[in-house]
């Protein structure tokens, strides 16, 4: 049974995020200030936690610097958002507690949006911020992706970019919630629309189209589901079996096995999506990201 805090969660995220994407009509702003609404929930950062701008051009955004590092050890972070909307100062309490968890300096990145931008910008982003972690010293077997809701299908098509361009790849990528086929073809879309606390399928449609601009949303590199993802790193898919995203997940975890690529996939009962981005306010997304982490620790060197 969920906790009480993560019901409580479940009410705030219905009044002020879902109202927005279950809008008679779609409006980009709108969604975008209902994301922004996370930054009033207290954001309680873990004890000696930094954060710093990036000075980097190619690595906009904001890293996270934990008291207790490893050496090495580096995450990049691509949020959430359906591509339209997100700011990593949205993000500053998931990035903190995974950083201090996974005791690894995270970047999350500022990559550029739809409509304004639609693909490929959000993916040029994310390539060209991997090759500057590279340029800068990281280690690929140092280096780890993480992305929630829309930004776990921009991590998987950055893996696939990578590979295809000969580039060396991360040594592993945690999906989280994450959307991977922008057609739509999952079932839960429709069977869990009743008990998604946060996402509507109304204009799923829409916003697809807003971020695939003159390119068909099945894609490979717009919805990851479709491709080829044989000489993947090492993947760890969290979800949770309330949400329409489930099958997204579900296929792609499946998929992945499929072309041998080393899967651990979790599934989590009655969770809104993207409940990692709650912690550390409830229970449920403390113990997630301790495993996130603990991925991470096993996997990055």
């Amino acid at each position: 049974m969920a906790s009480i805090e993560s019901r409580l969660s479940d009410i705030l995220t219905r009044v002020f995020v879902k109202p927005a994407l279950d809008a008679p009509t779609l409006n980009v702003g709108r969604v975008r200030r209902s994301l922004e609404a996370r930054r009033l929930l207290p954001g309680f950062l873990p004890r000696g936690s930094r954060i710093e701008e990036s000075r980097e051009p190619a690595l906009k955004g904001e890293w996270h610097l934990p008291s207790d590092v490893a050496p090495r050890r580096t995450i990049l972070h691509l949020h959430g958002g359906a591509f339209i909307a997100g700011h990593p100062r949205s993000f500053r309490p998931f990035g903190a507690w995974l950083a201090a968890r996974a005791r690894a300096k995270l970047l999350t990145l500022d990559y550029r949006l739809a409509p304004e931008h639609p693909f490929p910008a959000a993916l040029e982003d994310a390539v060209a911020a991997v090759r500057a972690l590279y340029a800068l010293g990281t280690d690929p077997r140092s280096l780890g992706l993480v992305g929630d809701s829309a930004g776990g299908g921009l991590v998987l098509a950055t893996l696939l970019a990578l590979r295809d361009a000969g580039d060396p790849l991360p040594a592993a990528a945690a999906l989280l919630s994450p959307l991977t086929d922008l057609a739509g073809t999952g079932e839960s879309i429709h069977k869990n629309a009743a008990t998604e606390v946060m996402l509507s399928p109304k204009h799923r449609v829409e916003i697809a189209r807003l971020y695939a601009g003159q390119h068909p949303v099945e894609h490979p590199l717009i919805s990851p589901l479709y491709a080829d993802l044989h000489g993947l790193p090492s993947l760890l898919i969290h979800a949770s079996e309330d949400e329409i995203l489930f099958d997204d997940a579900r296929r792609i975890a499946e998929r992945a096995h499929a072309a041998n690529v080393a899967v651990e996939f979790t599934i989590f009962p009655e969770m809104m999506h993207d409940f990692h981005q709650m912690v550390p306010l409830t229970p449920e997304s403390r113990h997630a990201v301790r495993g996130v982490a603990a991925y991470f620790a096993r996997r990055v060197g």
